[in-house]
């Protein structure tokens, strides 16, 4: 068996980045619609520059909800809550351009059709105990710490936008190292550099990263540009939708194409990766495959894909066909079908927006349940077995 070392590396952004910013709004706005009314259609962009921010889409529903209000509560929670940092929830001018979504869209959601063509991909491995791949989760751990000392004070100098990069080392396929790491958060003016640094080493990425991943020759960097007091949307643009590689697997795998943040499930974009997701984690968690990527396709207004395919690389217990075979008899994906299997009429969305969709934990995230795990043998082997999760932690 011919070797393979390599290194692969994955992004993560934290909650106050501005394109992150605009996708928060975006599923606060969603799950405010949903609130009152769980049939809600809902296509909601946000723009953000400097201390602007502009909400537009389609949204059909019977509710009446005030969307600059709420943009302004998800800002403040974010954490702009200071003119200083050249944007804040108080002072942000607000404008709003809704309008009803499209009736020809609507004539083919009403009969639980998809509302819009494209292709989906789910993705599981069996390197991390979420099934996710290692280098995404760890970026996105270091974000999240971050955002807990900001907001717990326990780092006073720090500010809402942040950036964290990790770099694994696989030997024929397994995490063996940590190679590099990033971490670039924005700060007062009164800190120095060296500051940033010791606090970041000793207190974010001892946390963090375990112990076993970092060797002498790990590289760390820390702000490498030496200064990151302007950021947020004084800094850059930010738009919803931007960061669909942080949002899903890291750059592991396909991707379709599509945003998630904003759309409710009636859009496949969304609820079909949601669905191929959970369908891929159970086949990994059911020991069927150690890695199983999902496509799933469909045309505006057929309920039925036109087509699903899987890709074990190789790892399956049988082949890919057979597992397909198995998939197609457990479980249905039509968008009907995924929006009551995963219960996803609610205001579950705002959660999703910052730290990635997948490799989470809480009620709202359904897509990460196993529960389907010995159906899902049985249609494939003709037995449940014993299926067992494994990780390298």
């Amino acid at each position: 068996m011919k070797k393979d070392k390599h290194l692969f590396t994955s992004e993560s952004v934290g909650e106050g980045h501005p394109d992150k910013l605009c996708d928060q709004v975006s599923d606060a706005v969603l799950d405010a619609y949903l609130a009152q009314d769980p049939k809600a259609r809902v296509a909601c962009e946000a723009l953000v520059s400097r201390n602007n921010l502009v909400i537009a889409g389609e949204i059909t529903a019977q509710a009446k909800v005030d969307v600059a209000q709420v943009a302004r509560e998800t800002i403040k929670e974010i954490g702009y809550d200071d003119l200083a940092y050249g944007f804040d929830y108080k002072t942000c001018k607000i404008d709003t351009y809704i309008h009803q979504q499209s009736p020809d869209i609507a004539m083919g959601v009403d009969k639980g059709g998809a509302g819009d063509q494209g292709m989906m991909f789910g993705y599981a491995t069996d390197e991390t105990p979420e099934l996710m791949p290692l280098p995404i989760m760890l970026a996105h751990q270091l974000v999240y710490e971050l955002s807990k000392l900001r907001k717990s004070g326990k780092i006073k100098y720090l500010r809402p936008d942040a950036k964290s990069q990790v770099t694994v080392e696989y030997d024929n396929g397994k995490p063996t190292r940590i190679a590099a790491i990033v971490v670039s958060t924005q700060h007062d003016g009164s800190v120095k550099l060296e500051t940033i640094e010791k606090d970041m080493r000793s207190i974010l990425i001892t946390k963090v990263i375990p112990s076993q991943y970092i060797d002498k020759t790990t590289k760390i960097f820390i702000n490498p540009t030496g200064r990151f007091e302007v950021g947020g949307p004084l800094g850059d643009t930010g738009l919803t939708g931007r960061k669909i590689i942080v949002d899903t697997y890291g750059g592991v795998g396909a991707h379709g194409g599509g945003a998630f943040s904003g759309k409710d499930p009636s859009k496949v974009d969304r609820s079909a990766s949601y669905f191929a997701r959970y369908v891929a984690k159970n086949v990994v968690a059911a020991n069927l495959a150690s890695r199983c990527e999902i496509q799933v396709a469909y045309a505006i207004g057929v309920p039925e894909p036109v087509s699903i395919m899987i890709n074990t690389f190789g790892s399956g217990e049988v082949s890919d066909e057979q597992i397909v075979t198995g998939i197609r008899k457990v479980f249905d994906f039509t968008p009907l079908g995924i929006i009551k299997r995963l219960n996803l009429r609610r205001p579950i969305y705002r959660q999703t927006a910052a730290y990635g969709h997948f490799g989470r934990s809480g009620e709202g995230f359904t897509w990460e349940l196993t529960d389907a795990v010995r159906e899902l043998r049985e249609a494939v082997l003709g037995k449940a077995g014993s299926p067992k999760l494994q990780s390298t932690f």
